[in-house]
């Protein structure tokens, strides 16, 4: 076994792969939380990449429209592994969550209110927040490391919380005092802060501060050209078939369309894009009723993956309601209609990693480039503790801030915050718990509808 000086050695395909399938089913708690479950795990303990790498793989996700947690897999698994490592990261994290919301959606249609279920998911929504909080608090330590972070952190949650201000114009804001802001103080944008080169103190990792980027990826025109060629020409393919199978007004292609457009817009997660879905998807094409949209919600944050995969559920109940094959295969309908919503969602992030990619490694270590970046990283921080009020704010009033307060979903919420913060349990037992917590509350008559 490696000692803490030495590097450890390269995982081979296999190992990655197995890790890669292990991790969209306990990616729990958001993109906020699957990052933090992954710098844990990537960083900490297997030490496959350094804090430094890691971070400036974030950063640039954190820029690009679509899952900022499954994109930063997919980069990790392509600087292991090249162009299969990184289609196998992306996709183990998205599949786990696509067959589990599949799953839950025929349950849901087919059996209606599942009260045990229903309790379930009374306990787990108290958990997703401490564990956003929590995941907020650890990435917070990493990338405010003096007053001018903290203040960008501050400014943009201020920006959100109070202003309303579109995710997209926070990221350029902080961009561009991150730009302008490292040509008189460039070591306080330095990554990590200036304060010291961040070296994570995990010792030597597989892919270090100092690694060159392997031949994969060095940047090529070549290279750039033949994966958007590859990319457009996926999407091309997918989209004349669906208009010669069903005409372009079809119910897929329209799905197929209309969620290519959604995974464009989707900068800052899936709330940032929630709006759009639920005007096309609900009052546009009437694809689902609102409430539904609601339910969907509800699974979507209580599932592992990234919460996007809502969209999963959106094409499930399209495909189910609007019987896109006939009556006499709905179930199959629904499942081909959830099958190609994903793939169109998801499609973007893997053309913007595996393109971007080599351009990205050969920034590395760039002022230039990375102090944007850290300061957008800083921003995020202040983005995520809003999301932490989000959903505390849904979880403690659920009938809304003019209506009753449930103290017992508070008094999970704190427990499971004690459990992270004081005695850094995992996410399943913790998840288990409140689960547990929360069905015998409901079992019991407690708590607010």
């Amino acid at each position: 076994m490696s000692g803490p000086d030495a590097p450890p050695s390269a995982p081979t395909f296999w190992q990655a792969l197995c890790f890669w399938l292990k991790l969209g089913f306990v990616s729990f708690g958001g993109p906020a939380g699957q990052i933090a479950l992954m710098h844990t795990e990537l960083v900490e303990r297997r030490r496959w990449i350094s804090e430094s790498r890691f971070l400036h793989a974030l950063n640039y996700c954190m820029v690009l429209p679509g899952p900022e947690a499954q994109q930063l897999a997919t980069y990790i698994g392509w600087l292991l592994h090249r162009t299969w490592g990184g289609v196998v990261a992306g996709a183990l994290f998205v599949l786990p969550s696509l067959f589990v919301l599949v799953g839950l959606s025929w349950v849901y249609l087919r059996f209606g209110d599942v009260p045990a279920i229903a309790g379930l998911f009374y306990g787990l929504k108290p958990a997703v927040t401490a564990l956003v909080l929590h995941a907020a608090h650890r990435i917070g330590t990493r990338a405010l490391k003096n007053p001018w972070m903290w203040g960008i952190a501050a400014a943009a949650f201020v920006a959100l919380f109070a202003l309303d201000t579109p995710f997209p114009a926070i990221v350029v804001a902080a961009g561009l005092v991150g730009h302008f802001g490292a040509r008189r103080w460039p070591q306080v944008f330095a990554l990590g802060g200036g304060h010291g080169p961040g070296k994570s103190s995990s010792g030597p990792a597989v892919i270090d501060d100092g690694t060159p980027p392997p031949p994969h990826a060095r940047f090529s025109r070549c290279g750039l050209v033949r994966v958007v060629t590859v990319g457009l020409g996926l999407w091309g393919l997918g989209m004349a078939v669906l208009a010669l199978a069903f005409g372009w007004h079809g119910v897929l292609t329209q799905m197929a369309w209309f969620f290519t457009k959604a995974a464009l817009m989707t900068f800052g997660g899936a709330y940032a894009v929630l709006p759009y879905v639920v005007q096309g998807a609900v009052e546009q094409h009437q694809w689902l009723s609102g409430a539904q949209m609601m339910d969907g919600l509800a699974l979507g944050e209580t599932t592992p993956g990234p919460l996007i995969m809502v969209v999963a559920f959106v094409g499930f109940v399209g495909g189910w309601l609007h019987q896109v094959l006939g009556a006499e295969q709905a179930l199959l309908g629904a499942m081909l209609a959830a099958t190609v919503v994903t793939f169109f969602t998801f499609l973007p992030s893997f053309v913007f990693i595996l393109a971007g990619g080599p351009l990205v490694e050969s920034t590395h270590g760039r002022l230039g480039f990375t102090a944007p970046l850290s300061a957008i990283t800083a921003a995020v921080v202040g983005v995520i503790v809003n999301l932490a009020l989000f959903f505390a704010a849904h979880v403690l009033w659920p009938q809304g801030m003019a209506g009753g307060f449930d103290a017992m979903a508070a008094l999970i919420a704190t427990a499971a915050a004690v459990a992270l913060f004081r005695f850094q349990v995992g996410v399943l037992p913790l998840l288990a718990a409140c689960a547990l917590a929360g069905w015998c509350v409901r079992a019991s008559g407690g708590g607010l509808a």
